[in-house]
């Protein structure tokens, strides 16, 4: 049995010694990139179209309490209770990572103790024990342990909403950014260590000026992912009545019965942050990745500025002007 076998037609093949930019260049046909498109666009087009002519939205009442004086109280608690927070949680996870790969069996031992047990108890009920703290302790120390005290002070007076709020979320966060710092050291080659303990340099000097900042490249996205998720965890703290972004909308629309307005005002807003701390990530990962790459990738004001010089240029090229000597 012979196979049919078929050859272009000799209009269609070049002859022999054609320059190549004489060659007609084919795009390749992509129907499923066009069908999914398609399909794409039109389903954007009716959200937006349900987003805009449906009238319950209530985009009026949305604008009105956007700008808020109460509204930008509670972004500006929920930023605070962020950056304290997300210092607190990755300075003490730092430590409990170094703790955890010491040599010493009690520094290690601690160190897995504290992870275990706060990434085992609900953050919820974090919160509300150290609220309560006060009713363990009437009165906190400072002194010698086991010894005479220098200074006290009364519970209430040191932790009060936002200090339990501060606690809860910083020590619960410790916790899990130990993990993080912990998996960006283990992911820094063997060799960098090797090499900086032949050279002599102290241990504590390998940590910081070595091991660091290479491991930095892969704690800074985890990191930056943890962040904003305490940008939305900070919600949780309505349980303590702390005046957060959550819990001040949860009380205007328990004062006005309009809740899906405003909770359309805290989903923009908790965007709005997401989006500014995602930029910051954007540059702080293009900064550590020197070294690593030849090149670094372009930014996004750079391609955009890129895209419109080229523009630029095929319009005057196709209009028979000279973009260089124009």
């Amino acid at each position: 049995m012979t196979a049919l076998q078929t050859r272009p037609s000799e209009s269609a093949v070049p002859p022999a010694g054609t320059p190549y930019d004489q060659f007609t260049v084919v795009k390749a046909k992509n129907p499923g990139r066009w069908a999914a498109t398609a399909v794409v666009a039109v389903l954007l087009a009716m959200v937006l179209n349900s987003l805009i002519t449906n009238p319950r939205w209530e985009w009026d009442v949305v604008v009105a309490y956007l700008g808020e004086v109460s509204i930008i109280r509670g972004v500006w608690t929920t930023i605070q209770l962020t950056l304290i927070t997300a210092v607190l949680g990755f300075a003490l996870g730092t430590v409990l990572a170094l703790m955890r790969l010491s040599r010493s069996p009690l520094l290690r031992s601690v160190s897995w103790g504290y992870t275990w047990v706060f990434r085992s108890v609900p953050l919820i009920l974090q919160l509300l024990l150290w609220y309560n703290l006060a009713y363990l302790y009437q009165t906190l120390e400072i002194g010698i342990p086991f010894g005479p005290a220098f200074a006290s002070v009364e519970t209430l007076s040191l932790i009060g909403k936002f200090g339990a709020a501060i606690l809860g979320l910083g020590l619960h966060q410790a916790a899990y950014s130990a993990e993080i710092v912990r998996a960006g050291i283990l992911s820094v080659d063997q060799g960098q260590h090797e090499a900086a303990a032949s050279l002599g340099i102290p241990r504590r000097r390998q940590s910081t000026k070595i091991v660091l900042p290479q491991a930095m490249r892969t704690i800074v996205p985890t990191a930056v992912n943890e962040i904003i998720g305490l940008f939305k965890g900070t919600s949780i703290v309505y349980v303590l009545a702390l005046g957060e972004l959550f819990y001040t909308v949860s009380v205007i629309y328990g004062r006005t019965q309009r809740v899906l307005p405003m909770l359309v005002v805290a989903a923009i807003w908790y965007v709005v942050l997401t989006t500014v701390v995602t930029v910051v990530q954007y540059y702080v990962e293009r900064y550590y990745a020197k070294g690593a790459v030849r090149t670094l990738p372009l930014t996004p004001l750079q391609r955009l500025r890129g895209n419109l010089t080229a523009g630029i240029s095929r319009v005057r090229s196709t209009s028979g002007q000279d973009p260089v000597t124009r």
